[in-house]
This record gives structure tokens, sequence and C-alpha cells, in this order.
């Protein structure tokens, strides 16, 4: 099975936090959802399997902010945290065999947050640690290894605010025998650390194991302009799950919600081979995202088959390449 799909747009998740706290669960520790995979492991796969169920074809696991120094300051040792990042795929393998019988195709990627993320200080919206390329990779390594050994389909590299910690991770990731997608978190056209979108593809565009990029952690008006920076410099497939347009002021998110189904297929229209959401997007914006691009692919196949057959070989053309996922 490839990622992305040859000639299907697929549908990834939404927030993964949001539906666990809709669930009633308190997200307020330092290790965010990755508290769960300690305190409730069973609501993780229901979140997933809500996902699932809406229409995504990837869901991405509770290890956005985990690390080893987070485990460690709740007082969980080396191997005890290795395990649970272990977990974290496992719980997502569990959704997913749940839901087997429809014999959909169906992705789990492991998720990798930013240095920031594991800071729990919102550096993961600036970049700029003050840590080399060097000292960043030796610190997405060794989880790395670990998420990479337990199994998913793919790493998701998510939320990077920054170029040089993109250049680190490309080191971190290059022989651990997984692909990988690298997510950028953007405000306009810019990174979060201030470097122009342009540099900041640039930078992935000829890592073999960085299968597809794109943006995430944004919002929704960002998206349409970076997919064109996107294809220009990298020519990989290309996915983009924002957030719901809401702002966050340290407490709460507030203001009005601007994603949607219909901005959605846009983002396909305009080159994207995979659309979801990140903070605040819920089961039923993914279901809302699936019914639409359901919608319309078969219309185009339809419309296709009248004119001409070949149309996978078309949108194959438009997605891009795609590359071997081992696994399901």
């Amino acid at each position: 099975m490839k990622f992305p799909a040859r000639g299907v747009p697929l549908v990834l998740d939404g927030g993964l936090a949001t539906e666990l706290h809709a669930r009633g669960h308190d997200l307020s520790d330092h290790l965010w959802s990755a508290r769960l995979l300690v305190d409730d492991p069973a609501a993780i796969v229901a979140a997933h399997r809500a996902f699932y169920l809406a229409g995504a074809a990837v869901v991405t696991t509770a290890s956005y902010q985990a690390s080893f120094a987070g485990f460690a300051e709740r007082g969980v040792g080396h191997a005890d945290a290795a395990a649970l990042l272990r977990r974290s795929v496992e719980l997502a393998d569990a959704a997913r065999d749940d839901l087997a019988q429809d014999r959909r195709d169906r992705w789990v990627a492991a998720s990798v947050g930013p240095y920031g993320a594991a800071l729990a200080d919102g550096s993961e919206y600036r970049g700029r640690y003050g840590l080399s390329i060097a000292e960043l990779a030796a610190w997405h390594r060794p989880r790395l290894e670990v998420l990479a050994a337990a199994g998913p389909d793919l790493l998701a590299l998510e939320t990077i605010p920054d170029v040089d910690e993109a250049e680190a991770l490309v080191d971190a990731v290059a022989g651990l025998g997984v692909p990988a997608w690298l997510t950028y978190t953007i405000a306009g056209s810019r990174t979060r650390a201030g470097q122009p979108l342009a540099d900041a593809f640039a930078a992935v565009a000829e890592a073999p194991d960085i299968v597809a990029v794109g943006v995430n952690c944004c919002a929704p008006g960002d998206v349409a302009p970076a997919i064109a920076v996107a294809r220009e410099v990298t020519g990989k497939p290309i996915l983009v799950y924002p957030n719901s347009g809401q702002g966050w002021d340290g407490q709460h998110w507030t203001g009005p919600r601007a994603f949607s189904a219909e901005l959605a297929a846009g983002w396909i229209a305009d080159g994207a081979c995979a659309v979801g959401g990140c903070c605040q997007v819920t089961p039923a914006d993914i279901a809302a995202v699936s019914e639409v691009l359901r919608s319309i692919t078969a219309r185009g196949t339809a419309r296709a088959a009248e004119r001409a057959p070949g149309l996978e070989q078309h949108q194959a053309r438009r997605c891009g390449p795609a590359d071997p996922v081992p696994g399901r």
C-alpha cells in the first residue's frame, strides 16, 4: 500500500486532543494527550476510531508531545517511556484493526512534534530554540528510533516552526526505514520562526525519506498560498491540515471558525493530495470533508469515463510521486 494513494485524495484526521477534551479528559498536563497513554489508553483508541469512522484514512498517534525528558519529569524511566511511545502506535493499530472488516485502506502515522512541544511553553510556535541542528537531531533521534521500530506506516513530523529543526529531522530520520511527511506551522507566507516558505520547503525538497510535505496547525486562509509554494519548490505530494481558524488566548479558543469542507475541496483542487485538520477540528468536520471529497471524486470519475479512459493516471500526475510504505 502506498502513501499518498495514487489518484484518490486522502482524508486525514482532525485534532486528537480536541476529541479527547470533548470526551471529558483533562489535558492540562505538560504531556498533553500523551498523558492518556499512561492513564486511559482506551480513550485514545476510541478517539482514533471516531476519526476513522468519520472517513479519515490516516490517524496520527498520541505521541506529539511525548518525549523521554517529559516522561522522566513524571517519574517514568527510559524503558517505560519507550514502551509508552510504542503503545501510541499500538493503540492506533488497535483502532484500525477494529474496523478491518470493511476492508478500507487505512494508515497509522506516528506523530513527532517539534522540540518546543516537549517544553510545553508554546515555543513550538516560535522556533529558534538556541540549539544547533546537530543538537536537535540528537534530541529527536531516540524517540524516532522507538516510534519507527513500533511499525507505523509512516512518521508525521508535524508542526515544525523552523527550517533548522526541519533540517535536523531530515538527518534524524535517515536510515530508519520508515517514510515520513514533514509539515510546517506557518503564519502567512513564513514559518513561525520567520523564514520564507520557499526556503523552508527547499530544505526538505531533496530528502529521500520525506515522501510528502505541507503545512498544519495554521490558519485555513494560509493554506492555499502554501500549497502553491510547496508544489513549485518540492514536486512532492502535499498534505494540509490547518486549525479551525479560531484563536488561542492561553486558556480558551476564541473567535469564529473558518475551517470548512468546501475549503478542503478547494485545497485538493489547488494540488493537495491529503487534507484534514488540527486543533479544534472534530470528527464531524472530518465527516463533512470526507463526504465532499467523495462526491467530487465520484463526479470526476463519471465525467472522465465519458470522455476517455485513464483517469487514474491523470490524477496520479496531479498528486505527484508516491513511495512504497511498509505494512498495511
